[in-house]
């Protein structure tokens, strides 16, 4: 039988060998393909991108320019972390909640000192009087925080009036606020004790050979920093933030994110329980966009089945199982983190050109393949995204 089939095999290959089709590219080449496409097609200045495939780094490369004198971005460039900061500082929480010094579902009123409206205006926090009168502040939970269901609008700033203020019933639903997050960072630092930079030095930069990582600005960076450029294509300077901000005050490079997210999938540093706990679906998202924050709830018919926060994350259900995302944009960023838990694979983009943002799904399309990734419910359908 061997024989006959390796005859027939034979046979048919001597005539049809002009017409084998030409392999596949590789994972790498298609990447790099849609890396260089999207680069060209939105006129963006620089861009890392890290592949986790599985469970360890596969990829690291970088792209362009770190700053308009024209200096290459590097894979050791110091980049702004913007929002991925949030899910950083989520991966200490699950720590600390998987070691029994915090419950992720007791309240922070009863971490604190004093009621919280009583702390006034604190430079390094924001206005928790402006909450005085309100007492669903009691009500809110470090879970709350971490799944953007505190009420609060994305920053005090936005307020018609600049002042924090409720709009919801804590708990009740998803609205992204960067507020929640900077009152959970409160609390461990008032009500436990913690130095949270420090704490995050500890256990996550440390702990993950983070070298180049740090939620306040060093004096090193200046060496080899990532300026970055607007929607406009105007060139704009790196902050040296200098607070600890849990919301967003985290410079990095790619090789350092890459190192996170492989020890994100992983669990590292977690138990089983709470690696679950952080990347589970806890809390369903009812809007059509996440932005505006504010947003009123979809019908049901209109939602995204299996969108549902995290702790620091968005998880989603798409053909290849489970994932999650996290994104970080302001004026001259756009980072981005996709993962698909199940098989350990994700892709973490940082772009200091906030128009890189239009590239992303399609890298991590080549990177990944389909995943069901949200995007228009992350950047909105007008973005470009599919």
């Amino acid at each position: 039988m061997k024989t006959l089939l390796c005859c027939a095999v034979a046979a048919s290959f001597a005539t049809a060998v002009s017409a084998v089709p030409e392999p596949p590219p590789s994972p790498i080449a298609a990447i790099e393909t849609a890396i260089e496409s999207g680069l060209r097609a939105t006129g963006a200045r620089g861009l890392a991108v890290a592949v986790i495939e599985p469970g360890r780094p596969a990829f690291i490369r970088t792209y362009g320019e770190r700053n308009a004198s024209g200096a290459k971005l590097e894979p050791d460039t110091i980049m702004y972390g913007a929002s991925l900061t949030k899910t950083v500082f989520a991966y200490l929480v699950a720590q600390l909640a998987g070691e029994k010094k915090l419950d992720l579902d007791q309240p922070l009123a009863s971490l604190l000192p004093q009621p919280l409206p009583d702390y006034g205006n604190l430079a390094a926090y924001g206005n928790w009087g402006d909450l005085r009168g309100d007492e669903r502040w009691r009500r809110i939970t470090p879970r709350m925080a971490l799944t953007h269901a505190t009420g609060f609008a994305n920053f005090a700033f936005v307020e018609p009036d600049g002042k924090l203020r409720i709009h919801f019933e804590p708990g009740s639903r998803y609205a992204y606020s960067g507020e929640g997050i900077i009152l959970l960072q409160f609390a461990l630092e008032r009500g436990l004790g913690l130095d949270v930079g420090a704490e995050l030095q500890r256990r996550v930069f440390d702990r993950f050979g983070m070298r180049d990582t740090s939620l306040v600005w060093r004096a090193a960076f200046a060496r080899n920093l990532a300026d970055g450029w607007t929607a406009d294509g105007k060139p704009a300077p790196h902050d040296e933030r200098s607070r600890v901000r849990a919301a967003g005050s985290m410079d990095t490079t790619i090789v350092d994110m890459a190192r996170f997210a492989t020890a994100l999938v992983n669990g590292e540093g977690l138990g089983k329980a709470a690696h679950d706990e952080l990347l589970r679906p806890a809390l369903a998202v009812t809007t059509r966009s996440q932005f505006p924050t504010l947003q009123p709830e979809a019908p049901p018919e209109e939602r995204i089945p299996g969108l549902a926060a995290g702790l620091g994350v968005v998880a989603f259900t798409g053909p290849q199982g489970p994932g999650f995302f996290k994104g970080g944009h302001n004026d001259s960023t756009g980072n981005m983190l996709v993962c698909l838990r199940t098989q350990r694979r994700c892709v973490v983009i940082l772009s200091n050109d906030v128009r890189a943002e239009r590239a992303f799904a399609g890298i991590v399309q080549a990177a990944l393949g389909d995943t069901g990734m949200p995007w228009h419910w992350e950047y909105g359908r007008q973005h470009g995204q599919p």
